[in-house]
């Protein structure tokens, strides 16, 4: 996204450390071994320890490629919540109460409710993958996520037969987002997937990165990853997920229908009506590099779109 908003950038903090730290000391209590159930209390150590412990164990379908640095992954973001230049998340997501923090579940399920953050983590085990992650801007990065399969969250809250998408929406509070407080978007920033693509085994809900738990700029406390597709459909700071049985109206499909789809898979070979997305430029190289079909992940994905034409499901 490109959209240029005048602002007034006279700070250079990060994310405090303090705030990080009660981040760290949240998830001591909230993030779970695998085989508990909703409501019970085994809980694991912190994502780093569980990760030293061997309690992160390294997940499938990571690439190999050499991964970009922490200080990139967490200063250079889209996060239009907190500002539209790449640096105004971490420079003002410390104001993000991610403590406590909640999900309601709704729609075409059997089990709707909301639940805490505790309730949301407890049975799953976590993994670490290595994703790839390409922006509609034309920029790249390769990130160690650490979470869990979305399909094995959504499964819990029992799907019914009607449940044809999944639609996500993110915290709107002005207060602590002041992005918000500029109509770049219709607040709240919504994504939706199809069933079949939120339960494929490549679609994350990530909680952590580098072996840490994520920073606010990241997504914190809880974020989708769906790494075939461009960036903007990997939603941030999740509060509301619904099943249902229409397609649901993204919000930058909504902002700028020609230029982003509802599908947004990266495809070299449809060019936004901007530029070409037929390269691309890691984060930290100088040369651009080719861009894949499916963002490198096509013997996972594309049997999902036989048939369709992907230059008019864009």
């Amino acid at each position: 996204m490109l959209i240029k908003i005048a602002t007034d950038l006279n700070e250079s903090d990060v994310t405090p450390c303090e705030i990080y730290q009660q981040r760290r000391r949240f998830l001591q209590s909230g993030i779970a071994i695998a085989g508990a159930a909703i409501g019970g209390s085994l809980l694991s150590p912190d994502v780093s320890a569980a990760l030293q412990l061997g309690k992160i164990t390294p997940g499938p379908f990571s690439t190999d490629e050499e991964k970009t640095p922490l200080d990139d992954v967490t200063s250079y973001n889209n996060f239009y919540e907190f500002g539209v230049d790449k640096s105004d998340p971490a420079r003002y997501a410390h104001k993000l109460v991610t403590d406590p923090w909640s999900v309601s579940i709704s729609g075409e399920v059997g089990r709707p409710g909301t639940y805490t953050l505790e309730d949301i983590l407890k049975p799953h085990a976590l993994e670490e993958r290595i994703y790839r992650l390409r922006c509609v801007e034309g920029w790249s990065m390769v990130i160690p996520w650490v979470g869990f399969p979305l399909a094995d969250l959504l499964k819990r809250f029992e799907p019914t037969s009607k449940a044809k998408f999944v639609e996500f929406e993110t915290l709107v509070d002005k207060k602590q987002m002041p992005g918000q407080r500029r109509r770049v978007l219709d607040w709240p920033y919504r994504e939706g997937l199809r069933i079949d693509e939120a339960m494929n085994p490549l679609t994350l809900i990530a909680v952590g990165l580098y072996g840490d738990v994520l920073p606010n700029q990241n997504g914190a406390p809880i974020r989708l990853v769906v790494p075939w597709k461009y960036g903007f459909k990997s939603i941030k700071s999740i509060v509301r997920i619904r099943l249902r049985g229409t397609q649901p109206t993204s919000s930058w499909t909504q902002s700028a229908p020609r230029e982003y789809g509802f599908y947004s898979n990266v495809n070299p070979g449809v060019s936004h009506p901007r530029w070409s997305q037929k390269r691309e430029r890691r984060i930290g190289e100088w040369r651009k590099r080719k861009t894949l079909m499916f963002n490198g992940y096509q013997e996972q994905v594309a049997s999902l779109y036989a048939g369709m034409d992907l230059k008019k499901y864009y």
